[in-house]
């Protein structure tokens, strides 16, 4: 009896241990993903976000492994790693209660150095996550010294270990990314994970650790309050959607705000009583008269946000069919509650813009790209493939408008996305509407600026517009490369142009 006793346990510990590491992994990517978000409203979801992100996890499980070597050496037994466990959860549970505070002073502290966001996330990700993740790095070589009894087999074991850790980090990346985040939010995410890590340490440990998921657990019923304050404005609401943190911030004078991630950009503006921005958004009512006498017929717009422009073209074109186009369905809705987002003939689409835009469908009179997600415009908006598909969607006189943002007196992305619309369209030219916004025009038919003054059925509210819109129209820049599906390295080119004007403003 007391053999078999001893059969069965290797047999026991094995599927503690497989259940240990499975659960660690989705807790360690999972916790990436939720960090990423945690930054974001603060310093964006740029490359150098991300980047600090992925570095600090890897080099916290590097550190995490070194140590769960030497503490396993010293100490093997499933109390110990589960105490470890245990440690992970609590700081886990603490850190989104921690981070609004934290880095909104590390926002602040840093809004004059050139490298803030990048300096900003470094150093926001290090001092949330790294300690928590270290400690779930040392679970893995734990995990094996528990499961290796003879030197012959610890090639198997550890190969087996490292693969299941694996199989539990994508399901922890899946299962924060497509459903804990946009259903409970990054707080609850964290929560949720350390929670299972919370009940996951009650293998090994006295029942009175049982306190560290009871804890855990009360945490999910603390209120959430605002993610982050608004100077200057009254936050009416805030939202975690699936691709962004996005808020609804009203101005004393009841102008309205859509702000995404970080807030450096106005994704959507709403003012009462009026149709018109004041911003870059107004063009495009005007912009397809450069190459047409009458209003569009059809206008699709790609990345349309909370529908600033798509709620001025029903007013001001009413007859005109209006498709509205935006990845997150969630701004959408945000756009019908908070930006009066109707018109005539409004169609709401919720699709990725390439994706779109490829598909068979009708033509229109005039296509509008505005899809960026701060501060990149996707690579693949700005290629040659796309545009080829662009031109097949519009009419003969048609019109493609393609809002170029960049820092002040940084001509890099207008240049490249002028020579790689030159090769789908014989006439390309540009309507600088301020110091971060151009708006590039593509047509076979040439852009004029009398046709502009000369349009028909236009509102007289429009003709000041239609004047500024006229008289600023010119040639396009020359001089970019041309990008395409295969090279398009629109990312590093709007990193660099950042950082040039960063340290152009030392």
């Amino acid at each position: 009896m007391t053999a078999n006793q001893h059969r069965a346990e290797p047999q026991v510990r094995a599927g503690i241990v497989v259940t240990i590491v499975f659960v660690v992994g989705a807790a360690g990517l999972g916790t990436e993903i939720g960090a990423a978000r945690l930054l974001a409203p603060f310093f964006g979801a740029s490359t150098f976000v991300w980047a600090n992100t992925i570095a600090t996890v890897l080099v916290a499980l590097s550190g995490g492994y070194w140590l769960g070597g030497k503490l396993a050496d010293r100490r093997p037994t499933l109390g110990a790693l589960c105490a470890l466990i245990a440690a992970a959860a609590v700081l886990l549970a603490v850190v989104p209660f921690v981070a609004s505070p934290f880095l909104t002073a590390a926002a602040q502290a840093l809004s004059g150095v050139s490298a803030g966001a990048f300096v900003g996330s470094l150093v926001g990700v290090l001092s949330l996550v790294f300690v928590p993740v270290a400690l779930l790095g040392a679970v893995a070589p734990f995990a094996v010294r528990l499961s290796v009894g003879s030197v012959g087999e610890s090639g198997q074991v550890s190969g087996r270990l490292y693969a299941i850790s694996t199989i539990g980090s994508l399901v922890g990346t899946f299962l924060a990314a497509l459903l804990l985040i946009p259903l409970l939010g990054t707080r609850q995410t964290f929560l949720t994970f350390a929670l299972s890590l919370g009940l996951l340490a009650l293998i090994g440990l006295p029942r009175r650790f049982a306190a560290v998921p009871v804890v855990i657990a009360a945490l999910f019923f603390v209120p959430t309050g605002v993610i982050k304050g608004a100077a200057g404005g009254r936050i009416l609401y805030e939202t975690e959607t699936q691709y962004q943190y996005a808020r609804v911030v009203q101005r004393p004078d009841g102008e309205r705000w859509l702000e995404l991630n970080e807030g450096q950009a106005i994704h959507s503006l709403y003012r009462p009583h009026s149709f018109l921005s004041g911003g870059y958004w107004d063009d495009p009512l005007v912009l397809p008269f450069a190459t047409r006498a009458a209003p569009p017929r059809r206008v699709a717009i790609l990345g349309d946000a909370a529908g600033t422009m798509a709620r001025a073209y029903g007013h001001f074109f009413p007859a005109t069919r209006i498709e509205s186009v935006e990845i997150d369905g969630a701004l959408t809705e945000i756009g019908r509650r908070f930006f009066d987002l109707h018109a005539p003939h409004l169609k709401t689409i919720t699709a990725d813009a390439r994706v779109f835009i490829r598909q068979p469908g009708p033509r229109y009179d005039a296509i509008v790209v505005d899809a960026y997600r701060q501060p990149y415009i996707p690579f693949y908006l700005t290629t040659s493939e796309f545009f080829a598909e662009v031109r097949s969607r519009l009419t003969p006189g048609g019109v493609v408008m393609v809002n170029v943002g960049h820092p002040p007196d940084s001509p890099a992305l207008e240049k490249v996305l002028a020579a790689t619309m030159r090769t789908d369209f014989p006439y390309v030219r540009r309507d600088p509407t301020d110091e971060l916004n151009t708006w590039l025009l593509g047509s076979a038919v040439a852009p004029r600026s009398a046709r502009i003054l000369r349009a028909k059925r236009v509102s007289p509210v429009l003709s000041p517009l239609a004047s500024r819109v006229a008289n600023r129209i010119g040639p396009a820049l020359s001089g970019g490369s041309v990008y395409t599906d295969d090279r398009a390295p629109v990312e590093w080119l709007v990193d660099q142009s950042l950082l040039d004007y960063a340290a152009g403003k030392r």
